[in-house]
């Protein structure tokens, strides 16, 4: 009896382990009230880059990392392309999840159409991936116009298809998907306003979140899988002992 107290002793004590180590590495992720120094006014730059005054083509809100911004914008009918210059890079956060919102004034007219695409990478800070992305749009259509916003996520690792997000003015103005975790994400944002016949259309906030998760070291794995076996060991000798 002693033998199989200290047995178990022992097994729930590696668990217990395996489990605290894995919380004390789990980390938080804290909201910023700004982009890094010199980048809370920045704005797209002609022709395709973010350009910052403070590290160039990159920024990093709560831990992500957004880079490789790339821009093109097209107008055609009543409606010119949207400039690079005039579009806003702020911190965004929704929940647990955070990222950058584009403060814009896309509009289009009767017999109007914008199309923009953007390009860039978010990728995660050391120690952990980025497990669900969020897409949020403020819009406003009338008559026959349409505003619609959608985006494809790619792992930029293996170029593999993570899913896709889909808003629009007069729909659903914000998604979210869920998906096994990555480290760095490439996405590819489409942007189009269509003012029909006699409508109009027009999109002034775009925003992109994305939470992360740790990754549980090897050494914390280890030790929640010995004390498991070991709890299942216990658990098949208790039995044998019953039975006998």
């Amino acid at each position: 009896m002693k033998t199989r107290s200290l047995f178990l002793t022992i097994a729930l004590g590696l668990i217990v382990a395996g489990i605290g180590a894995l919380d004390a590495r789990a980390g938080s992720i804290t909201l910023p009230t700004a982009l890094d120094p010199g980048l809370t006014t920045t704005t797209l730059v002609t022709p395709t880059l973010i350009v910052a005054t403070s590290n160039g083509n990159t920024t990093t809100v709560s831990g992500l990392t957004f880079s490789n911004f790339n821009y093109t914008g097209t107008g055609t009918g009543t409606a010119s392309p949207y400039p690079a210059t005039s579009i806003g890079v702020l911190s965004f956060s929704n929940g647990p999840n955070s990222g950058i919102e584009l403060a814009a004034g896309f509009s289009v007219g009767a017999g109007g159409v914008q199309d923009m695409a953007l390009t860039y990478t978010v990728t995660a800070a050391p120690g952990t991936t980025i497990t669900d992305a969020d897409l949020v749009m403020s819009g406003i259509t009338t008559g026959d116009g349409t505003a619609t916003v959608s985006e494809t996520l790619t792992n930029a690792a293996t170029g593999a298809l993570i899913g896709s997000l889909g808003v629009s003015a007069g729909g659903a103005q914000s998604q979210m998907i869920n998906f096994a975790g990555v480290t760095s994400i490439n996405v590819l944002k489409d942007i189009d306003l269509n003012g029909g016949v006699t409508g109009s259309a027009s999109i002034s906030i775009i925003g992109q979140g994305f939470s992360t998760g740790s990754v549980p070291e090897p050494t914390s794995m280890a030790l929640l899988g010995i004390g498991m076996t070991g709890f299942l060991a216990f658990r098949r000798l208790f039995k044998r002992n019953s039975v006998a």
